[in-house]
């Protein structure tokens, strides 16, 4: 009875024990099963999953989830500007996910990308799922990587409201402005436009470029150069030295009887060596990659518009699969402004370079760049993640857009933190008569950092080379003097890069919107693309005529440049978000209103582009007229002569079918294709571009295969003639 007694307890209680360790089990595991983490993209979502596990649900908002309504102010510019937000439409079924996940979570982490717009995002987030903005459930990640993430989920903090109200403000001047003055635009010069704090300034910058330059009047100048060598070469290649001037003054040469008359003083002279001064000079590598200075190199080495840039560099943020590895985020968050390098990057590439090019390769001290005044430093510069993985440990895994890109941004950031270069220099002034002549030269005595990477200019330098071995008092041969002239050049046109640069310098605008601005403004009709330049339109230049006329602060630089400031200070905390606007909507009421008066019943045209191309119907020279698919000629007879034509782009060689005109045509969705000019009769069509260059076996045009799988092949369908692109011969 004792020993049924003893069994029965001792099973209950082992019962009791086993229901409440699997309860607690149980507890534990459902804990660890409660948490949400929310970013913006799946492919980000991916990554992360992957560091945080099982236990871990990771969502994508799939960008924003809240904003202004799209067909009012949305703005209550009476009530302190409260915004009215509202859900967007397209993100409902985002939105329902997202909260039945949220319900079912224990704790929720706002996890977006980590600046103004991200924290932007994570604060609509919060209200949208009913958090508490006082909670800390924000996270950030600089890099997407195991010790990234780990570290973010680490350090929880509150929303920076701050941020928020940044983000909020910029929002709203963006919204006033665009609501207010657009259809003041619509109005007075055409349907359809639009003004933008930051756009209308950008175009405003070309617009003045392009007055500049029809502005320029050139100014004749003359150069004389002497090819010289020294007596015991036999090289007819030489070294070339320029004049400096006459008597041991610097004379400057404006016409050719100015040049007649030195070149008479040097017939017959003797040429010698007067001076030698021999030196070292170092060159120190470019820093890492900020926002800008990557669109700028990316536009300048790889040809990639902004946005192309900051499509790869997103990419590359949120992570590629890679073998072994799986799924890993290989640079640093894309959106910086910061020069600062973190200790362990810098250890990280410090090995890197000893391994591969030697101790001698390394900078004395390690490398710190400062980074610019008034920058925003809350990120690392954009550098690798693993500055172990070189480009070429990746490219199977990568496209070609991220290939490029990520070794671009690889070799700057290797680059900057190895040895300056060393060149031995070499300055000679040359005697001839009474006429001075100099001539410069370099060797290296060590390549340092470039035997990795150069960074790309704007401009073309001027070159030099090594100097032949000379002494003074050595007499040297003529081979050659000519007197060239030469006009004065006006300024450049903008391209991507130069521009982004000159925003940047004026401090207009953010780094991460230069790329959408770019794109809105050609978009919208104001610039076009000529190559790689931008040049003002018609409409470009009406629209600013009037801007800076009636609405001068919102496209004069200085102005926009310190409402950038006024967000800064928002952001950090220093002024308050309200004021701001208060400030800013005061006199631009009044402006709007004078600009409204002012223009009461004028009405501005844009003037049509006129061509050299003669209506056939009419004998009118035909005009270039945008419409919904983009440009087209019109006969300005119009409604007389209702006759329009497509404006033919001619690509190079001919129809491998009928032997006219291949023509560049683009598709309805924008896309380019290459067709016959006596199409649809004749038939041939082909989206790969041709070249100018003729097939070797039957003489038809060679057409080239871009992307993956790049050949260069034959038109002719019946040649099977094909090859690999040469890069130095085909790009």
């Amino acid at each position: 009875m004792d020993f049924a007694k003893g069994f029965a307890a001792s099973f209950w209680e082992n019962m009791k024990q086993t229901t409440f360790s699997s309860l607690k089990r149980r507890k534990e595991r459902l804990t660890l099963m409660s948490k949400l983490v929310i970013v913006e993209s799946p492919a980000k979502a991916k990554t992360i999953k992957k560091y945080l596990g099982k236990n871990y649900e990771v969502m994508a908002s799939m960008g924003h989830v809240r904003d202004l309504p799209k067909s009012t102010l949305g703005v209550d510019v009476e009530h302190d500007f409260a915004p009215k937000y509202l859900n967007i439409r397209k993100q409902s079924d985002t939105i329902k996910g997202l909260q039945a996940a949220a319900k079912k979570s224990d704790k929720v982490y706002l996890a977006t990308d980590p600046d103004r717009e991200g924290e932007a995002i994570s604060w609509h987030l919060a209200n949208i799922l009913k958090l508490d903005v006082e909670d800390a459930n924000r996270v950030t990640f600089n890099e997407i990587t195991k010790s990234g993430v780990k570290d973010g989920m680490a350090h929880p903090r509150k929303l920076d409201m701050d941020l928020v109200n940044a983000q909020q403000t910029r929002r709203i001047l963006d919204r006033i402005v665009g609501y207010k003055i657009s259809p003041f635009l619509w109005k007075k010069i055409k349907p359809g436009l639009s003004a933008g704090r930051v756009q209308s300034v950008t175009v405003r910058m070309i617009v003045d470029r392009e007055n500049e330059i029809r502005a320029f009047v050139p100014e004749e100048y003359w150069s004389i150069e002497a090819k010289l060598n020294t007596m015991a070469s036999k090289s007819k290649k030489g070294f070339t030295a320029k004049f400096y001037g006459v008597d041991g003054q610097k004379t400057d040469l404006k016409t050719k009887e100015e040049t007649d008359e030195v070149l008479a003083l040097l017939k017959d002279a003797q040429y010698t060596v007067a001076k030698i001064k021999k030196g070292t000079r170092k060159r120190s590598p470019a820093p890492p990659f900020t926002t800008s200075t990557m669109q700028q190199e990316a536009s300048r080495k790889l040809g990639f518009q902004s946005r192309r840039t900051m499509s790869a560099a997103q990419q590359l943020y949120e992570g590629v699969e890679l073998p072994k590895l799986g799924a890993v985020g290989l640079i640093t968050y894309m959106r910086t402004d910061s020069l600062r390098i973190s200790d362990e990057a810098k250890a990280a590439a410090a090995s890197y370079i000893e391994a591969t090019y030697g101790k001698d390769y390394l900078p004395g001290t390690s490398r710190n760049y400062k980074t610019r005044a008034g920058a925003q430093d809350a990120h690392e510069a954009i550098r690798p993640t693993m500055p172990e993985l070189s480009p070429a440990d990746v490219k199977a895994n990568l496209t070609p857009d991220q290939y490029k890109l990520y070794k671009l941004i690889w070799e700057r950031f290797i680059a900057s933190q190895m040895a300056d270069a060393v060149y031995d220099t070499v300055a000679a002034d040359i005697t001839a008569g009474r006429c001075l002549f100099k001539a410069n030269g370099f060797s290296v005595r060590f390549d340092g950092f470039t035997t990795l990477y150069v960074e790309g200019k704007d401009t073309d330098e001027e070159k030099e080379g090594a100097l032949p071995v000379m002494n003074e008092g050595d007499a040297l041969k003529l081979l050659d003097l000519a007197g060239n002239q030469h006009f004065t050049q006006p300024p450049a046109r903008y391209t991507e890069a130069s521009l982004i640069k000159m925003l940047e310098e004026n401090g207009i605008g953010r780094p991460s919107t230069y790329a959408p601005t770019i794109s809105t403004i050609l978009a919208r009709g104001y610039i076009d693309r000529e190559g790689k330049t931008l040049v003002p339109t018609q409409l470009g230049e009406v629209t600013t005529t009037l801007m800076t006329e009636h609405f001068a602060q919102i496209v004069d630089p200085g102005f926009t440049a310190e409402m950038e400031g006024n967000l800064d200070l928002v952001a950090e905390g220093k002024k308050p978000w309200v004021k701001t606007l208060q400030e800013f909507y005061g006199d631009f009421s009044k402006t709007l209103t004078q600009a409204e008066e002012d223009m009461k019943d004028v009405f501005m045209k844009i003037p049509d582009e006129e061509t050299d191309i003669v209506c056939e119907k009419c004998g009118r020279n035909m005009v270039i007229k945008t419409g919904r698919f983009g440009k087209f000629l019109a006969c300005p007879g119009f409604p007389e002569c209702r006759n329009t034509k497509t404006i033919a782009v001619e690509a190079p060689g001919a129809c491998p079918k009928c032997g006219g005109k291949i023509l560049e045509k683009k598709s309805r969705k924008g896309k380019k294709f290459f067709g016959c000019e006596h199409n649809p009769e004749c038939g041939f069509m082909s989206w790969d571009a041709p070249i100018a260059e003729n097939c070797p076996k039957c003489g038809k045009t060679l057409l080239k295969k871009a992307g993956r799988g790049a050949k260069i092949y034959c038109s002719n369908e019946n040649c099977d003639y094909s090859r690999p692109v040469d890069k130095t011969k085909d790009e």
